[in-house]
């Protein structure tokens, strides 16, 4: 007998009412050092788009770019998080740089490039200048984008073993009463 099921999707249990969906644009460099830290910032460190997620939220970061200024063309998706808390607030990185963050809990993922997905995104879809969207630093996304691009991060080669360690990390934050 032949197996007709369909694969169980990584984000099934991301998908919530009520939750809105975000995708931040920052280089990889700058996701490397927003995951070390747990926290969110784009914008360049601007209040308002932080001010917009809310507990529970998912956060996709795309990278343009490797680095900022000079780095090497990325174009993928290279982080996935929740937001973890109401609190936005400041941090001095510099005398000159004091830019606004909030707390998150980060998904173990892979990197996704945008080019295989540029005609299954509703904001890319039949746009032939569809880097047009990212030039806001931060933009909601429907539920169905978020699906398409999360299930792809966390897709592995063991599905089983996979989902069973993204719901326990999933649970685990929701029963430590941050979710």
């Amino acid at each position: 007998m032949t197996n007709t099921s369909s694969p169980i999707s990584p984000s099934a249990d991301l998908v919530l009412p009520g939750l809105r969906y975000w995708v931040g644009v920052v280089s990889a460099s700058h996701v490397d050092h927003a995951i070390e830290q747990g926290i969110a910032q784009t914008c360049h460190g601007k209040a308002q788009s932080l001010n917009r997620m809310k507990p529970g939220d998912w956060l996709i970061y795309y990278s343009p770019r490797t680095d900022m200024n000079s780095g090497a063309p990325l174009q993928a998706f290279t982080a996935i998080g929740q937001v973890a808390d109401d609190r936005v607030y400041r941090y001095k990185m510099s005398d000159t740089f004091i830019p606004y963050r909030r707390d998150m809990h980060y998904l173990p993922a892979k990197p996704v490039r945008i080019a295989g997905l540029l005609e299954r995104l509703s904001f890319t879809k039949g746009r032939r200048s569809w880097g047009q969207a990212f030039r806001f630093g931060q933009f909601e996304i429907t539920p169905e984008d978020f699906r398409v691009i999360a299930d792809l991060m966390l897709e592995t080669g063991d599905e089983g073993e996979k989902r069973l360690s993204f719901l326990s990390m999933i649970n685990s934050y929701n029963s430590s009463g941050k979710g």
